[in-house]
């Protein structure tokens, strides 16, 4: 959901676009049943299956990308609807999650693998899913809780650097800021060359929302007017915004700079 979304972005193919948000009604209508992810369905019925911390950390995730490409702020909700669950029913209760919920089948250890491998770690995962979170909706608790868990995995960047691959880019986007770019546009028109730059130019991490001014359930998009009547760019950290740009060309150039 997270590749499609972002391949429609950056190329342009509407049909990744459609993709992307076609999967993410699949998961909502589907595989989160009272409030709970299931982990696998087969021709349309979901199983019996739970989700584990992994599952959670990549749907919000992809929810998250979805309401970055189209300004619904449905998949913000979901969003942080499955991370409060993750927060409730994963945390170790020192910053730390467990890959499963305390409500799971029991079993004779309770597993909390932070590394890597060929996919993320269910910590890396939710992590990530965090900062983006906290980056969209402006609530630090969030980002609080996501630097907990960062400390937790820190130590496996000296020590075993090949199993912390995903946590140390999501680590590199929280030093970032991550970067906020809130992208007021009057018509829906995901190839204007504003938005173009922002997603060709913004550094790893970066959350970009494009959309009408005030677009009721996208917090990024709240008080950030059209500048002369053309498409405006605002590139924020915390929520705190420097000056607006409406030249693509200016928005590549302050993409570049550092700080």
């Amino acid at each position: 959901m997270t590749a499609l979304a972002e391949h429609g972005v950056l190329t342009g193919a509407a049909a990744s676009r459609a993709a992307a948000i076609a999967l993410a009604e699949v998961l909502a209508t589907r595989h989160l049943v009272g409030g709970r992810l299931r982990r696998v369905s087969r021709d349309g019925v979901v199983g019996e299956p739970v989700g584990v911390l992994e599952d959670y950390g990549c749907v919000a995730e992809g929810f998250l990308a979805v309401h970055q490409i189209t300004a619904d702020g449905r998949w913000l909700t979901l969003a942080k609807e499955l991370l409060d669950v993750a927060l409730a029913h994963f945390g170790t209760g020192d910053g730390g999650f467990y890959d499963t919920a305390d409500d799971a089948e029991r079993l004779v250890t309770r597993p909390a693998d932070p590394t890597d491998n060929a996919t993320p770690s269910g910590l890396s995962a939710i992590s990530a899913a965090l900062v983006g979170y906290a980056a969209l909706a402006g609530e630090h608790s969030y980002r609080a809780a996501s630097d907990a868990a960062l400390e937790k995995v820190a130590p496996l960047f000296a020590q075993h650097p090949r199993f912390a691959g995903y946590s140390a880019t999501v680590a590199e986007a929280a030093l970032t800021g991550p970067y906020e770019i809130a992208i007021a546009i009057a018509t829906d028109d995901p190839d204007d060359p504003l938005v173009a730059a922002a997603h060709r130019h913004a550094p790893p991490g970066t959350v970009i929302v494009a959309g009408r001014p005030d677009q009721p359930g996208v917090p990024l998009l709240a008080d950030r007017p059209l500048r002369d009547g053309q498409p405006t760019a605002y590139v924020c950290r915390g929520f705190v915004c420097d000056r607006p740009l409406t030249d693509p060309d200016e928005l590549i150039t302050r993409l570049g700079a550092p700080g």
